[in-house]
C-alpha cells in the first residue's frame, strides 16, 4: 500500500428527476463496485477543474468547472490506499453519459436515491451515509 493519502474527487451528477449517475467498477481499484463519476486530483489542479475533467473523460459530459457545488470530503481507508474524498454535486444534467473508459467502467445508469445498487464503492458507501438525501 502506498504509504501517502491521495486526493479523490466524487462527482454526484443528478439528472431532473433526481436520479443519480453511478457506473460499475472494473479497474482493479473497486472491482465491481458501483461509484459516482470521479478520480483522482493531479498536480497544481483545482479541485473543481479535475471533476469537470474526470466527468469528462470518463462520461463525455461536460459541465464547467463553476457548476461543481462542494458538497463534504470523505475519509477512506483501502487495502490497498488512502483517499480523501472530495465530493461534489451538480443538478439538472440531461445530457446522455457514454461508457468512454470501457475498461474501467462497465456502464453509466441513472438511480433513484431509494433504489441504489450494490455493492457500491466505500467512498460512496460513507458518502450516502452522511448524506443520505443529498
Amino acid at each position: 500500500m502506498d504509504k501517502t493519502p491521495r486526493v479523490g474527487i466524487g462527482c454526484w451528477i443528478f439528472n431532473p428527476a433526481g436520479q443519480v449517475l453511478l457506473g460499475r467498477r472494473l479497474s482493479p481499484h473497486g472491482f465491481g463496485t458501483w461509484a459516482a463519476p470521479g478520480g483522482k486530483l493531479e498536480l497544481n489542479e483545482d479541485p473543481p477543474c479535475c471533476a469537470a475533467r474526470e466527468l469528462r473523460e470518463e462520461t463525455d459530459i461536460q459541465i464547467p468547472p463553476e457548476n461543481f457545488q462542494f458538497v463534504c470530503f470523505t475519509n477512506d481507508i483501502y487495502p490497498d490506499a488512502h483517499y480523501i474524498t472530495l465530493h461534489y454535486r451538480v443538478d439538472g444534467v440531461t445530457a446522455v453519459p457514454k461508457p468512454m473508459e470501457p475498461t474501467k467502467c462497465a456502464a453509466w445508469k441513472w438511480f433513484s436515491l431509494d433504489n441504489l445498487p450494490s455493492p457500491l464503492l466505500l467512498s460512496a458507501q460513507k458518502f450516502l451515509k452522511t448524506h443520505p438525501r443529498i
